[in-house]
């Protein structure tokens, strides 16, 4: 029976690897395998689910010491490491100082490795379940809030065989390689670890004819179609978790909310901020304008005379709205210089500069 999967392999990084080097690694290998750029390609979403769980081990200080900690016994593929019990002592002192009830994230290892060394783990199914995604939410969207429409690839429990795998009528007896188990073990040098039965993928039992709609696996993907409620004043990064709204109906939904950018407005704070142009005239004789908020109402605003460029004026309570406060809304003003003039309006403006003495 193959070791599990080492992580630091499946996200293409050294051991010695800092945080922020995982957690690029992780990036890099998500926009490519992304359920939602791979629409249909199981494999895709296999591997997302992988360096997901990988991310999710080596970027949690916590779970990551944990981790090596197994790593160093021959626990996982590509360790490049004998499995031995720790040196100067037995595997016994081994299980007395380790904590396996926290490893519920590394593929059910938890559970497995306290079968061994007689410590009962907290079997975290749900997490498993959880699907992660990332959204994009337009800038007036996030500052106003609203609802998002999300389609998403996830696994739900097969309709033919309601989960346990048989084809309709077919018969189902205990896994002659596992006797039952579900798990079947492996190692060497007296140290074993337990894994998910091949055979019967961890069930303990196996039909005599697969169902035909999932292969035997319980589990088909399906397309999943929600509306988001994006909350007002929502920030780039921030997470939203939908309980029940994950794989099989029984796992969470978590979004991470990507806020795109305007090309009008840029956000600091409760604040909202934006670039209007006016003309030399303008700037110096002084003008009135019409500026658009972000709740797509325009108001008058008074440019001064003698305004200079990058001047800001303040419209009070035409930000953004949250708990209770509410931003302004920064106009900035641009002044633009014509790029070209006419013979008759470089004449006028060399006159000008006389007048006030100005140097050309």
């Amino acid at each position: 029976m193959a070791p599990q999967k080492d992580y630091y392999q499946l996200l293409g990084v050294a051991e010695t690897a800092t945080t922020d080097e995982i957690k690029k690694a992780f990036r890099r290998l998500a926009k490519q395998y992304h359920p939602d750029r791979n629409p249909g390609n199981p494999q895709a979403a296999d591997k997302f689910k992988e360096i997901s769980e990988a991310h999710d081990a080596l970027s949690d200080p916590d779970k990551r010491k944990k981790y090596d900690t197994l790593r160093r016994y021959g626990a996982f593929a590509g360790a490049g490491r004998t499995a031995r019990g720790p040196a100067g002592g037995s595997s016994d002192n081994f299980s007395t100082d380790f904590d396996f009830s926290d490893l519920g994230s590394f593929g059910g290892l938890g559970d497995l490795f306290s079968s061994i060394f007689g410590k009962k783990g907290t079997g975290r199914e749900d997490q498993d379940d959880t699907v992660e995604t990332t959204l994009a939410v337009p800038f007036r969207v996030a500052a106003l809030g609203g609802k998002l429409p999300v389609t998403l690839a996830m696994a739900e429990v097969c309709p033919t065989c309601s989960g346990n795998g048989a084809a309709p009528g077919a018969t189902i007896s205990t896994c002659p390689e596992c006797k039952g188990r579900g798990t079947v073990s492996f190692g060497q040098g007296g140290f074993a670890v337990n894994r998910p039965c091949p055979m019967c993928r961890g069930k303990g039992k196996i039909p005599s004819q697969r169902c035909g709609t999932c292969q035997g696996s319980g589990e088909v993907r399906v397309e999943k179609q929600l509306m988001v409620t994006v909350p007002p004043g929502t920030e780039d990064g921030t997470k939203v978790r939908l309980r029940g709204q994950g794989a099989k109906g029984k796992g969470d939904l978590l979004i991470d909310f990507k806020v795109e950018p305007d090309t009008f407005f840029r956000r600091d704070g409760l604040d909202v901020i934006c670039v209007v142009p006016v003309n030399v005239v303008q700037a110096a004789l002084g003008t009135k304008i019409k500026v658009r908020t972000i709740d797509g109402r325009r108001v008058v605003l008074r440019i001064p005379a003698g305004t200079q460029p990058g001047k800001k004026f303040r419209i009070a309570g035409q930000g953004i709205e949250k708990n209770g406060r509410r931003g302004d809304q920064l106009v900035e003003v641009r002044v633009e210089i014509p790029e070209k003039l006419s013979l008759e309006e470089e004449q006028a403006l060399k006159t000008f500069a006389e007048k006030t003495g100005l140097k050309y």
